[in-house]
């Protein structure tokens, strides 16, 4: 079989952890933040760890499983 290509769209949006958790930005901060409140837009700033059941087959789409 042959070896898979990294999803680079992927790459960009995204980090690995040593445990193998993926980690993501929130959605919802490119623009109208003037209407949020700011412990929405405190909240929007933090990092966020991707659902279980999609991280394998984004680790795929990574080349790291």
């Amino acid at each position: 079989m042959p070896k898979l290509k990294t999803h680079k769209g992927l790459k960009k949006r995204v980090r690995v952890s040593p445990n193998g958790k993926i980690k993501r930005k929130k959605a919802g901060t490119g623009h109208l933040m003037s209407g949020k409140t700011g412990n929405r837009k405190r909240t929007l700033k933090r990092t966020s760890l991707v659902a279980k059941g999609f991280t394998r087959s984004l680790l795929r789409a990574l080349g790291k499983a």
